[in-house]
């Protein structure tokens, strides 16, 4: 680093002290917007005004139906009308510039009976503060505006463009969020994403496939259950067989990488099964959900025919199901497993600033999907480093603020560093 670099990190990183209770408030305010993925608007809004208040250049930008024809575009079946990006540029003058994205699309905090908080409260007990998306991702998304503000508030003029990106839907595969704003142009040097995933440099991800398996039954009345068949019953041996093949999975790719973070390489998650429609009718349907993941060297079209392969098994061993052949559709996410060159110049950056925060630099794989993936095919390097936070998709999550606020000043010091300051 320059001699003014130094002086404006040391400048920067006191504005991010000075900003520490702005930061966690901040985070609090927007956990306290209800924002389940597909009904994000107040949440946008606020996060508009937040970075207009920084006297941005702001635009709320919808997805247009081009972003459609992109391959790696997930049909979550919402539309994009009222749900906008909110995309914000501090203009440079040439330097290295630098996206920093963020999701304000969270999962439903049901059931919220089992909560010992309230999902939407936003309630701070000592480090922790609790809520829905409080972890995943709305520290995150606060530790980039706050950093970009102490930028700003210890008067230091970077020479490279900042973006700020505060997207939907990443929750449904982010078709009309992180994607359509790469297509609308809103596009930088570099990606960052502060997901909540232990302060880990993240750099790739497996690959991910939704499916549903439908079995179709006989339905009878209640008082006559002999002449029925139950899909309930029928889909339990596809259930099992399905978990049997995760536990297969798990062994065959144990692979240290991918492993490190989730503690599993692969997984095969069973989410959602719906089945009959009328407690005294014998249930003549029933749908499961899952969702499974894949590495090297199996590909998409290997992943598909073993699940396929598996349910047919079942199938043929069962006289009603081999007359009454289940279904599978794959539907919703799908991509390909991600990873990011470690050797781009972005990383090494990143890996300094770690360094000069006395921080380790572990490279890992996400066991989650991520928006990073996208910025790949537009020739973007991209990372993820974010905040300690538990409970993320589960029962009172919540997410560490000292970790937000180290990854506040990993990110304040990342855009000094990467982008240069004016002399």
């Amino acid at each position: 680093m320059t001699t003014s670099e130094r002086a404006a990190k040391t400048a920067v990183l006191e504005a991010v002290e000075a900003n520490r209770e702005q930061l966690y408030e901040e985070v609090a305010d927007v956990v306290r917007i209800p924002s389940v993925v597909g009904d994000e608007a107040a949440a946008q809004e606020h996060m508009a005004a937040r970075f207009r208040a920084l006297g941005l250049d702001v635009e709320l930008q919808e997805a247009d139906a081009h972003v459609r024809t992109d391959p790696m575009f997930i049909d979550a079946e919402l539309a994009p009308a009222g749900r906008p990006n909110v995309l914000a540029r501090l203009p440079g003058r040439g330097g290295r510039s630098v996206a920093l994205n963020g999701h304000v699309d969270v999962v439903s905090p049901e059931p919220v009976d089992a909560w010992t908080r309230d999902p939407w409260g936003g309630t701070r007990e000592g480090r922790r503060l609790y809520g829905r998306g409080a972890a995943d991702m709305k520290a995150g998304l606060i530790a980039n505006y706050i950093a970009l503000k102490s930028v700003l508030d210890a008067g230091v003029e970077l020479e490279g463009e900042v973006l700020l990106q505060s997207v939907v839907e990443e929750e449904a595969g982010g078709g009309h969020g992180t994607l359509a704003a790469l297509h609308a142009g809103h596009r930088a040097d570099a990606l960052f994403i502060p997901e909540p995933l232990d302060q880990k440099v993240i750099i790739a991800h497996p690959g991910i496939n939704y499916f549903r398996v439908r079995v179709v039954g006989k339905t009878a009345h209640a008082a006559k259950t002999q002449d029925g068949v139950n899909a309930i019953g029928k889909m339990l041996p596809i259930y099992q067989a399905l978990e049997d093949l995760e536990i297969e999975r798990w062994e065959r790719y144990d692979d240290p990488f991918f492993a490190a973070w989730g503690g599993r390489a692969v997984n095969l998650n069973r989410g959602h099964m719906e089945a009959g429609d009328w407690v005294s009718t014998v249930a003549g349907s029933a749908t499961l959900e899952c969702r499974i993941s894949f590495i090297p060297p199996q590909d998409e079209a290997g992943l598909r025919a073993e699940v396929e392969e598996r349910i047919r098994a079942v199938a043929a061993d069962d006289p009603w199901l081999s007359e009454h052949p289940p279904t599978v559709e794959w539907f919703g996410w799908r991509t390909e497993p991600w990873l990011q060159d470690p050797d781009v110049p972005f990383i090494a950056e990143l890996e300094a600033v770690l360094g000069d925060e006395g921080l380790p630099a572990e490279r890992m794989a996400s066991a989650a999907g991520l928006d990073n993936r996208f910025a790949t095919a537009f020739g973007i390097p991209s990372v993820c480093y974010g905040p300690h936070g538990v409970n993320w998709h589960g029962i009172d999550e919540f997410v560490d603020l000292e970790s937000v606020m180290s990854v506040t000043r990993v990110i304040a010091g990342l855009l000094v560093r990467w982008c240069g300051v004016r002399a």
